[in-house]
C-alpha cells in the first residue's frame, strides 16, 4: 500500500472527508511521527506497534566492487516493532489466505 492508496482508503471509509482532507490527515500524522523520532521520542500506538530510534555503532565494511575496507560511520535509524494485536491479525489473515487460495478465472 502506498501513501496515495492510504489517502484513498481513508477518504472512502469516511465519506465526509474530501480527498484533500484525507491527504492532509495522512501527511500530518506522518510528519508528527517523523518529528517525534527526530526529537528522540518513542511513539507507541496500542494494538498497532511502536516506532523508535536504534543506534548503529560505527563499523568496517567492504566495497563490493574492489573488496577494499570502508569505514561506515555510526548512525541512528528508525525502527518499527509491531504490537501483539497487529502480529496476531496478520498471522491469522495470512493463514486464512493460505488455506483458501483464490479460484482461477
Amino acid at each position: 500500500m502506498t501513501r496515495s492508496d492510504l489517502v484513498e482508503a481513508l477518504a472512502e471509509r469516511f465519506g465526509h472527508l474530501t480527498q484533500r482532507d484525507a491527504e492532509y490527515a495522512v501527511k500530518t500524522l506522518l510528519d508528527a511521527i517523523g518529528q517525534a523520532l527526530v526529537q528522540g521520542h518513542r511513539i507507541e500506538v496500542r494494538g498497532f506497534g511502536s516506532f523508535s530510534i536504534n543506534h548503529r555503532p560505527p563499523r568496517m565494511g567492504r566495497n563490493p566492487r574492489s573488496g577494499q575496507a570502508v569505514a561506515i560511520p555510526a548512525k541512528r535509524v528508525p525502527h518499527f516493532k509491531p504490537g501483539k494485536a497487529l502480529r496476531e491479525a496478520v498471522d491469522q489473515r495470512t493463514a486464512e489466505l493460505e488455506n483458501h487460495p483464490r479460484q482461477p478465472g
